[in-house]
């Protein structure tokens, strides 16, 4: 929804010209082409998303072939099996995930040659569940065996502290993690209860369902790939997120934050300075990740920003954020920020929480405090595996 309303693409994929009505010949006096990084045309002028949607039961993919738009999408790229993996990485990876790679692989594989050049991947993910985690790490292999030379970048929600779904998360995330690192080039982790806080504490929002969560997850991701998409003072490809977040291959989590994150009832009474939005993403309650940053150090940092933001604005903010205690670099690393600039507004979902703004920033990290995360998992797996917990369950299915 929030790609469609930032190319200017309705809900049937027609591009919408300059007065607001949909035209398929809009595409023609479109003010630039950078939709077809994430959308191509069909001979009848249509646009549809590049993208896939897999999973091994077919209910959460219904709702998309039933939903608003459900026209948008290609039908043979919404693809589902008919039993599920039970969270079980085993049953997503080794048994009921097998049989199911073939159909997605071929679609994958028509996708790509419709691509002039292909940069890469993005994978979106879970860790926990069984599909999420064993088939997402059985797909992830395929890709990096035959698209060897391009990048892949991988979205993964997290298991959370407290809001779990299942009870078997720590091994699926352990099991997933390391079938599939070697086959990532960086992998930002989203914790659902960090955003599920942030929707709380910075829009207000009572009870937070999981649109709410989405709709701030989408803007992240619209910002790390903004700089695809439109054109700007600085620009990131997908590559460069590996060469400047990444000190050593498996060391590929960094944490993502964002700014600003505020409900429309406050936008009115505050400003959003360069340097306030930038200082807020270093803040640990604007993380994605329920940890602690300022107690880590930080190896790389990458700020992303999009709206009105000069190249000068940014230099000042780097030279006062390198003189802050609390922003420690490790030692073996110079103290430097990636910047990317794009002159895209934040675009907003109408009906979202979310409170339109004329700037925003986008900080990508790769922080030792990633750690307390991992070790929080790790505490939960052994303690589960000290009992040989439900493992039955996995060495039945292989």
């Amino acid at each position: 929804e929030l790609y469609c309303l930032e190319h200017g693409i309705d809900k049937e994929g027609n591009k919408i010209n300059t007065n607001g009505n949909s035209d398929s010949n809009g595409a023609k006096e479109a003010h630039s082409n950078a939709f077809e990084t994430f959308f191509y045309e069909t001979s009848k002028g249509k646009y549809v998303p590049r993208a896939i949607f897999a999973d091994l039961e077919p209910s959460v993919i219904d709702e998309i072939r039933q939903g608003e738009y459900r026209t948008l999408f290609h039908p043979d790229q919404l693809i589902t099996g008919k039993e599920d993996a039970a969270n079980n990485y085993a049953r997503g990876h080794y048994t009921v995930g097998k049989e199911f790679l073939e159909p997605v692989l071929d679609r994958l594989n028509k996708l790509c040659e419709r691509s002039e050049s292909l940069q890469g991947f993005l994978f979106f993910n879970s860790f926990g569940g069984g599909t999420g985690s064993g088939f997402g790490s059985l797909l992830l292999d395929y890709v990096a065996t035959d698209y060897t030379k391009k990048s892949v970048l991988n979205f993964s929600i997290y298991p959370s502290p407290e809001l779990s779904s299942a009870v078997v998360e720590p091994y699926n995330s352990v099991l997933h993690t390391h079938s599939s690192i070697d086959h990532t080039d960086c992998t930002f982790m989203i914790d659902n209860q960090a955003v599920f806080e942030l929707c709380k504490s910075k829009l207000g929002i009572e009870r937070p369902d999981y649109k709410d969560l989405n709709q701030i997850i989408a803007q992240a991701v619209s910002s790390v790939t903004t700089s695809l998409r439109f054109s700007g003072q600085l620009n990131v490809d997908l590559a460069e997120f590996q060469t400047n977040l990444v000190p050593f291959p498996r060391i590929h989590f960094p944490l993502t934050s964002m700014a600003p994150i505020i409900s429309n009832a406050k936008s009115s009474h505050e400003t959003f300075s360069v340097a306030d939005l930038t200082t807020s993403c270093f803040e640990p309650d604007n993380v994605f990740v329920k940890c602690d940053p300022r107690k880590g150090k930080y190896m790389s940092c990458a700020l992303l920003y999009r709206g009105d933001v000069t190249p000068n604005d940014v230099t000042k903010v780097t030279s006062i954020l390198k003189t802050k205690s609390t922003i420690q670099f490790v030692d073996w690393t110079p103290c430097g920020f990636k910047i990317g600039i794009s002159n895209q507004i934040p675009t907003i979902v109408p009906g979202s929480s979310l409170a339109k703004t004329n700037r925003s920033v986008c900080l990508l990290s790769n922080n030792t405090a990633v750690a307390e995360a991992w070790r929080r998992l790790d505490q939960n797996f052994d303690l589960m595996y000290a009992k040989r917990a439900f493992v039955h369950w996995y060495v039945g299915e292989g």
